[in-house]
């Protein structure tokens, strides 16, 4: 025997198919043949697409992705995480997902607790929800000390340049809305990326918002392919590059007046002892030198970057 369906009750059952979000896990993935199976076939029960980056991965990863149904994005060579991450965003933004979640295939983030990111983004109106490991100390608890000392270091450094507040700055899972994957333009290749995306977020006036999540070390994990230490150098490179680039004035022009002025006086030392002894001292000399073109140096790039950076605010405004 059929039932029919009164009209508010269609009505009800359409509104509830209408507001559920399309979600798209995108997994980015080098040389994780061992662990990716898990993640893929976790992350289908909570997602509407998943999606898998091979960053030129040289074992079975991206076949075994695509086996289990997944849709993998292949790089021909390996490009960087920040790559990765840029390609994912690119195919969430051509499927329009209400939400991209973003998480590492080596198995250290647990697919089971998507739907606590993905309620940060939809039912609390973040653009950006990160799972952090120090929400909960407890948690924390579980890295590797010299992980969690680098974690806590790179999120001190980034909470300085962006003023968020987060308490986990490096956490690679995370979910963003549909206004944070229009919304970022990402350049960074590498581990970087991470940063970036906060500190455009803060430049753009998106809400970022952390929620607790685990973090398994071990085994495969412990064998991951992103070495901590490369990792660590890159990210505070990349913070560095990107607090020079927006303040080129404060950051090396500054830095490069001093140098200026520092080599204007040994010069007028140099000169000075020349013109009472006769003779020339080659360390004020070489001192001289070595400040003033630094200095010169600094200060001509500051002003080359400041140009560059106010033409390219008056051409986003003009589109």
């Amino acid at each position: 025997m059929v039932e029919s369906l009164g009209s508010e009750e269609v009505s009800g059952a359409v509104k509830a198919f209408v507001a559920q979000p399309f979600v798209v896990v995108g997994v980015p993935a080098f040389n994780e043949e061992r662990t990716i199976a898990r993640v893929v076939l976790e992350a289908q029960r909570y997602a509407g697409k998943v999606v898998v980056c091979d960053d030129g991965s040289t074992d079975m990863t991206g076949e075994i992705a695509e086996r289990l149904g997944a849709e993998v994005i292949r790089h021909g060579r390996r490009l960087g995480y920040g790559a990765a991450v840029q390609s994912l965003f690119r195919r969430a933004r051509e499927f329009e997902a209400d939400v991209l979640v973003i998480l590492d295939g080596d198995g250290q983030h647990d697919p089971r607790e998507i739907p606590s990111v993905v309620r940060a983004v939809v039912e609390e109106g973040a653009d950006i929800a990160i799972g952090s490991r120090f929400v909960k100390e407890g948690l924390a608890r579980r890295m590797p000390w010299y992980r969690r000392a680098g974690v806590r270091f790179i999120t001190r450094l980034v909470n300085n340049s962006a003023k968020h507040g987060v308490k986990d700055a490096q956490s690679g899972f995370r979910a963003y809305s549909r206004r944070a994957l229009e919304t970022l333009d990402l350049t960074e290749k590498g581990m970087g990326v991470s940063v970036e995306i906060l500190l455009e977020a803060r430049k753009h006036g998106l809400k970022v918002r952390e929620v607790p999540a685990s973090c398994h070390y071990g085994g495969d994990v412990e064998n991951s392919t992103y070495n901590p230490v490369r990792h660590g150098v890159e990210v505070v490179m990349s913070i560095v590059r990107r607090v020079v680039e927006e303040r080129p004035l404060v950051y090396l022009g500054v830095p490069g007046m001093l140098c200026l002025v520092v080599g204007i006086f040994f010069g007028v030392w140099m000169l000075q002892i020349y013109a009472v002894e006769h003779r020339i001292v080659t360390n004020i000399a070489l001192a001289a030198m070595a400040f003033t073109l630094i200095g010169f140096f600094a200060l001509s790039t500051a002003i080359t970057l400041y140009a560059i950076s106010r033409l390219a605010e008056k051409t986003n405004r003009k589109e």
